[in-house]
């Protein structure tokens, strides 16, 4: 194998590790901040809506652009931003300046994200089998690694500010360094006004096909994108309410509760390392639908248990099921047409962040109704729906001509 496709590979990797570390930063100060700024669960989660209306919109700017110049140029720029950004929630002291902070950080974020998943795309397809899986890996250890993090800062008493520039400046170095390792610009991601059209590929070759088969296959992104918005915001509840829930319901100290998000993230990683081979054997379909189930299993052990073991047993379950959710719905949009890679993703990595970064603000308001843990009942819900949906991955058509049956199993 090319030793330029091995090194793009790495890159990637570095940024997905890069995104996970710098969104855990936030997520980990997150009960600090809010008792600095004084606001409520309630407040809180109306302030997610901003995060995550940043994340949408940054997210529908870097599809196209990520198409049009190429991930070299545009993910190593949301890199920069993103780590330049990261310090402002830190330095916010009232909730109009921790607004306005989150609807910056959001939006850098959802540039790197969108960017460096539509790269990915290129890689997965380039290598022929299934990897997108080990790449989102990759950003929850980025999440472990910011929870070690916080948790040792907190315990020396540093300032969430002090730490979260920190990385933030490191990150920057970090982007930078790896930028040149990117795969350059292919012809799918030529400035094309049409994306899709003209494509050298066999699966790119839209100009060719039905205005039907177009209408479809943006009909299905939609699709894939609606499971997003399910599974995303309830990756988006651990990581913005499961160090609070162990804090405030089960009366854990602030270093124990920092370690419930690490216990969703570490399971996180071990079943994204793992889906790969999962998904090669038994198809995109069937990882979706019984993650999701399982995720029903560990948040509803979670909403339910009145015990410490519980929590962190069902916060476990539910990050092992998640974990290979996202990645199957992130490579079907992108394999449904790589001449648009960048936009179907944005599409459906714009609604699913909508979800994540947006949607707990959800539970913030059924806190006004229920205790914090039974509001996590609403989690069950969107996991048992993701997994009677799962059936949108079973006609994925496969965009290469190749006969690998294992990129058969992911590559819609």
């Amino acid at each position: 194998m090319e030793r330029s496709l091995r090194a793009a590979r790495g890159a990637t990797y570095v940024y997905f590790v890069l995104c996970g570390t710098l969104m855990g930063a936030w997520v980990v100060h997150i009960p600090a901040i809010e008792d600095r700024v004084g606001i409520s669960h309630a407040t809180l989660g109306g302030l997610l809506v901003l995060l995550g209306l940043g994340a949408f919109i940054g997210m529908q700017a870097a599809g196209p652009l990520t198409d049009r110049l190429g991930a070299r140029v545009v993910v190593p720029a949301g890199g920069v931003l993103c780590g330049a950004a990261l310090v402002l929630p830190g330095l916010a002291r009232d909730p109009w300046t921790l607004a306005g902070a989150l609807l910056v950080f959001g939006f850098c974020n959802g540039c790197l994200d969108v960017s460096m998943n539509a790269h990915a795309v290129h890689v997965e397809k380039a290598y022929a089998r299934p990897v997108m899986s080990g790449f989102h890996a990759t950003f929850s250890v980025g999440g472990v690694l910011a929870a070690l993090l916080a948790a040792g800062a907190a315990g020396a008493g540093l300032d969430p500010a002090a730490g979260m520039a920190a990385m933030g400046a490191a990150g920057i170095a970090i982007s930078l360094a790896t930028a040149r390792a990117l795969l350059p610009a292919t012809p799918a991601e030529s400035p094309d006004p049409a994306p899709g059209a003209e494509s050298p590929a066999p699966a790119g070759e839209t100009g060719t096909a039905p205005a039907s088969k177009a209408a479809a296959t943006t009909g299905r992104v939609w699709l894939l994108a609606v499971l997003a918005l399910m599974v995303m915001l309830c990756e988006g509840a651990a990581n913005d309410w499961s160090a609070l829930h162990l804090k405030d319901v089960l009366g854990a100290p602030a270093g124990t509760a920092a370690f419930a998000y690490g216990t969703f993230a570490a399971a996180m990683t071990l079943g994204r390392l793992l889906a790969d081979r999962f998904v090669a054997r038994f198809g995109s379909q069937a990882i979706l639908r019984h993650g999701a189930a399982t995720a029903a299993v560990g948040i509803t052990l979670v909403a339910l248990g009145p015990w410490m073991w519980a929590a962190f047993t069902g916060w476990a379950l539910f990050g092992l099921g998640l974990s290979g959710c996202v990645p199957q719905l992130f490579s079907a949009a992108g394999h449904a047409d790589p001449a648009a890679a960048g936009a179907n993703v944005s599409r459906v990595a714009g609604l699913g962040y909508v979800g994540m970064l947006a949607g707990p603000a959800v539970i913030g308001w059924l806190t006004h109704l229920v205790a914090l843990n039974h509001a996590f009942v609403l989690l069950t819900l969107l996991c048992v729906t993701t997994a009677v949906g799962a059936r949108v991955l079973r006609t994925d058509p496969d965009p290469d001509p190749a006969p690998e049956d294992e990129m058969a199993a992911v590559a819609p």
